[in-house]
C-alpha cells in the first residue's frame, strides 16, 4: 500500500515551504507531503489523490487564499475523503472564523501562525489528528469477519462486543455479500453467525468470555490479591483505574461486555471539557483504556457473578468460577436501558428493536427511516449521529416537548436538523413484524388516537436500571436496585446495623467497610459522564484513607 498522504494548502510560498519543511521532517518515514499552492490547486489534487486509489489521512489548510478559502476547500474535499482529519492554519485574526468553522463545518482543529517550536504548537496537535483518522481508516480488510444475518440477536450482540472493545471486524451480511455465501457454505451446518479470525480459526455462535479469548482480550487475573479492584469500565470505574494505578495501587478492572459502558455507545458527547468539537464514546474509552494500560491496569474481559468478605478481604467470584482478592473494591457497574413494556416488542429484540444504539447501527440504517424512543441526552445524541445515515429519524417522546433532560445545545440541533422529527405526547402502543420489525403502532396519550407507520428499526432509549442484580445481599440498595453510600447509609445520625467500623461511613463507602461504589450505580447519582469521572477519581482518595487505617 502507498504511504498515506498529508496534504499542504497556502497561498505564501515561504509559509507553504515551511511547513512542509517541518512536516517532511517528523511525518515522512510514515507519509507522503503533498503541497498544494491555492484552494483550487489542492481540489484538483485530492480528486486526482482519490483516482489514483491513495488515500489523505490530513489536509492542512490556511483559511485565507484567494478564489477558493480554506474551509470551503476543506469542506469540499470531506465528500471526496469523509474520513481525513481536517485543520485551519490561521492567523491570530481569524481564530473566531476558525471556531465558527469547527462548529458549523466540522473541522476537526484548527493552528495559530507561527507555529513555532513545532515540538509544541504543531507536531502534538497533529500527532493526535493522524491517531485519530488511524482508528477510523480501513485499509484492505485483513482482521476479523463476522458472517450472518442482519436480524439476527446473537449477530448484533457480537458486533456490539467487537465494536466496543476496539477490536475491528468486517461484518458480511448473508443475505446481500456473495463472499458471505461462499464462508458460509464451507460449513453448512454451522450455528450462526460465524467468526472468522485472521489465522483462519472459526467460531460457531461464541459467548462472549469464548470471543473475548480468541481476539486477544485478557480474560484471567495475572495476580490472585490486588489493592484495588474494580467491576464496571465505564467513564467512573477507567477514572478510578487510572488514577488508583497511577498512585500505586495495583489495580484490576473487570468488565463484562467492554470500557466505556453507555457512554461508550454515544455517538458524540460535545458538553465534555477539553473537547471543544465533541467526542464519540468510543473515542473517549479508547483513550481512557490507554491511559490505563500505560499505569499497568489490567483489564479482564469476564463477568462478576458474586461478592462476598473474608475478614480483611473482599472477594470477587467471576464466571468461569475463578476467584480475585484484595484490600478494596470499587463498583462501578453502571445501569442498563429499562424495557419498553409495549406487545410486541420483546420477540423483536435484536432483530430491528434495540436498546441503545452502537455505531454500527446507523450504517445498517442508510436512506431508512428510524424510530428513536426518549428524549434524554443519549436519545438525542443517537437522534443525530442516525440523522447523518437515515432518509429520516423520528423521536418519540411523552412529553409535550424536548428539554426537561437534554441539554440547550443538543436541543437546538435536533429541532433544526432537516431530517429529524420530534412526536411529543406519543408512546410506543405496539411492535409488528414477522422475522423482523416491519411496523410501529404510534399512540398520542392525550387523544388515544392510533397511527400506524413502516419502520425496520427502533432505538430506545429510556430510563436506568442499575446492574448489580449480581451482588445479591452483599451491600446495602435502595428498592431500584442502586447502591447506598455515606449520608445515604445513615439513619437517624447512625451507620447501618452490621456496620463494623467505629467511625461513619465515608463518602462513596458502602454498607460494608472498603467497598466504594461510583458512577451511575450509585443512589443519587447525576448520571452524566463528567460526574462519573469525578465520582472514579475521588473514590481512588478514600480509598488510600481506607487503607491507612487497616493496613
Amino acid at each position: 500500500m502507498p504511504k498515506p498522504i498529508i496534504l499542504a494548502v497556502d497561498d505564501d510560498a515561504q509559509v507553504l515551504s515551511a511547513i512542509a519543511s517541518d512536516l517532511r521532517r517528523k511525518y515522512a518515514e510514515k507519509y507522503r507531503i503533498v503541497r498544494a499552492e491555492s484552494g483550487e490547486a489542492a481540489f484538483e489534487a485530492v480528486e486526482e489523490i482519490k483516482k489514483r486509489g491513495e488515500v489523505i489521512a490530513l489536509i492542512l489548510s490556511d483559511q485565507r487564499m484567494p478564489g477558493m478559502g480554506g474551509v470551503e476547500l476543506l469542506e469540499k474535499a470531506k465528500a471526496i475523503f469523509p474520513e481525513a482529519r481536517r485543520a485551519l492554519l490561521t492567523a491570530y485574526a481569524d481564530t473566531e472564523a476558525a471556531i465558527r468553522a469547527i462548529n458549523t463545518a466540522r473541522l476537526d482543529y484548527y493552528l495559530l501562525k507561527p507555529w513555532d517550536p513545532p515540538e509544541q504548537k504543531l507536531y502534538p496537535v497533529l500527532d493526535e489528528l493522524l491517531e485519530e483518522w488511524k482508528i477510523g481508516y480501513r485499509p484492505p480488510f485483513e482482521g476479523v469477519r463476522v458472517i450472518g444475518h442482519r436480524w439476527s440477536p446473537d449477530s448484533h450482540a457480537i458486533k456490539d462486543f467487537l465494536g466496543r472493545n476496539q477490536v475491528p471486524f468486517q461484518w458480511l451480511d448473508l443475505s446481500a455479500d456473495p463472499e458471505a455465501s461462499q464462508l458460509a457454505t464451507s460449513s453448512p451446518n454451522a450455528r450462526l453467525p460465524i467468526i472468522v479470525l485472521p489465522d483462519g480459526t472459526r467460531l460457531e455462535n461464541p459467548s462472549s468470555l469464548q470471543l473475548a479469548e480468541k481476539v486477544g482480550l485478557q480474560t484471567r487475573a495475572e495476580a490472585p490479591f490486588y489493592d484495588l479492584i474494580i467491576i464496571g469500565g465505564g467513564p467512573a470505574g477507567l477514572a478510578a483505574a487510572v488514577y488508583g494505578s497511577s498512585e500505586g495501587l495495583k489495580t484490576v478492572m473487570i468488565e463484562r461486555h467492554s470500557p466505556g459502558g453507555q457512554a461508550g455507545s454515544s455517538s458524540l458527547i460535545e458538553n465534555y471539557l477539553g473537547f471543544p468539537g465533541g467526542v464519540s464514546g468510543d473515542e473517549l474509552s479508547r483513550r481512557a483504556v490507554t491511559q490505563a494500560l500505560k499505569f499497568g491496569v489490567e483489564i479482564l474481559a469476564q463477568e462478576v457473578c458474586g461478592v462476598h468478605v473474608n475478614g480483611p478481604f473482599r472477594n470477587v467470584r467471576l464466571l468461569d468460577g475463578t476467584e480475585i482478592s484484595g484490600h478494596t473494591l470499587l463498583i462501578s457497574t453502571g445501569v442498563r436501558w429499562r424495557k419498553l413494556d409495549a406487545p410486541g416488542l420483546e420477540p423483536l429484540q435484536g432483530r430491528g428493536v434495540y436498546y441503545g444504539a452502537t455505531m454500527q447501527e446507523a450504517a445498517l440504517f442508510k436512506d431508512e427511516t428510524v424510530y428513536i424512543v426518549g428524549g434524554a441526552n443519549s436519545a438525542g445524541q443517537a437522534a443525530m449521529h442516525f440523522a447523518s445515515f437515515a432518509s429520516k429519524v423520528v423521536m418519540v417522546i411523552r412529553a409535550a416537548e424536548l428539554g426537561a433532560g437534554m441539554s440547550d445545545y443538543l436541543m437546538e440541533r435536533i429541532l433544526t436538523a432537516p431530517n429529524i422529527e420530534v412526536l411529543p405526547h406519543t408512546r410506543i402502543a405496539e411492535a409488528h413484524g414477522e422475522e423482523n420489525l416491519e411496523k410501529l403502532t404510534l399512540e398520542n396519550v392525550e387523544s388515544g388516537e392510533k397511527t400506524e407507520v413502516e419502520t425496520g428499526g427502533l432505538f430506545i432509549f429510556i430510563g436506568a436500571e442499575p446492574f448489580t442484580d449480581f451482588l445479591g445481599d452483599a451491600v446495602l440498595r435502595d428498592d431500584k436496585g442502586f447502591i447506598l453510600s455515606g449520608v445515604d447509609l445513615m439513619r437517624e445520625g447512625k451507620p447501618p446495623k452490621n456496620w463494623m467500623m467505629e467511625r461513619d461511613p465515608m463518602a462513596l463507602e458502602t454498607s460494608v467497610p472498603g467497598i466504594f461504589v461510583a458512577g451511575d450505580v450509585r443512589h443519587g447519582s447525576m448520571k452524566r459522564v463528567a460526574s462519573g469521572v469525578g465520582e472514579g477519581s475521588t473514590a481512588i482518595s478514600l480509598v488510600h484513607q481506607y487503607l491507612r487505617n487497616v493496613r
